[in-house]
């Protein structure tokens, strides 16, 4: 697949959410984002709001719930997705079950998913992360056809903090094949706006992308968003 480097970073969620960031390291990643021309920035709900983030060109402020483990009451997660979008995110990646992603209980995934879409409704953007590296692909279809249930905005592979690891193309090829096959999948490249009005979407690979080979493997193989702690360095 032939990409541009401003193509890739239009799709680029620069994250910070390491435990000891401070306020000053989420401004710095925020004028990174906007020299590189980063789609989003994705920042501990701690961080929010951020003061800087006012300009109409500005990424997206994306937040996480539930994380990193995901052993959190539904009621929990809601809670703090919408706590967040009212300090400014618009983006919400939330941390499934893991245990319940595990022994493929879309019941229960979608029980406890409907509660944080309800929370945070659209036009919030809401990424479902699965942990896929935990996750056979019968469990990790499943996962998938959860979150195309609730209404979810994208699937996502992973926090980038279980040892079992972070993204790998096999686990994005499936989540992209399962909403393929459900008529869900958006093409690389669509806009949030038109995505939505399609009812389409995304996949996110997340966690361990850290040069420009891997992300374009991640998205050749179906992801339409990039989940990076290092956008400088894979973007030159």
């Amino acid at each position: 697949m032939e990409l541009t480097k401003q193509q890739v970073a239009a799709v680029i969620d620069s994250t910070i959410l390491k435990p000891e960031a401070t306020r000053e390291d989420v401004l710095a990643l925020l004028a990174e984002a906007r020299e590189l021309g980063c789609g989003a920035i994705c920042v501990s709900p701690s961080m929010l709001p951020i003061s800087d983030a006012t300009r109409h060109d500005d990424p997206a402020i994306a937040t996480v719930a539930g994380f990193p483990s995901g052993k959190h009451a539904s009621l929990i997660k809601a809670t703090e997705a919408r706590f967040a979008v009212e300090n400014g995110a618009v983006e919400v990646d939330v941390v499934v079950d893991i245990a319940a992603a595990a022994a493929g209980d879309e019941n229960a995934l979608v029980s406890e998913l409907m509660t944080v879409r309800e929370a945070v409704q659209p036009p919030v953007v809401l990424k479902v992360i699965l942990e896929t590296a935990v996750l056979g692909e019968d469990q990790l279809r499943a996962a998938v056809r959860a979150c195309i249930t609730i209404g979810a905005d994208y699937v996502k592979t992973s926090t980038g903090f279980h040892p079992a690891g972070g993204a790998t193309v096999q686990a994005v090829a499936i989540m992209a094949d399962e909403l393929e096959k459900a008529g869900k999948l958006a093409p690389f490249g669509m806009s949030e706006d038109v995505r939505r009005a399609a009812g389409l979407m995304g996949v996110k690979a997340s966690g361990g992308i850290r040069d420009w080979d891997t992300a374009v493997a991640m998205i050749e193989a179906g992801a339409t968003r990039l989940g990076v702690s290092s956008a400088r360095a894979i973007l030159t």
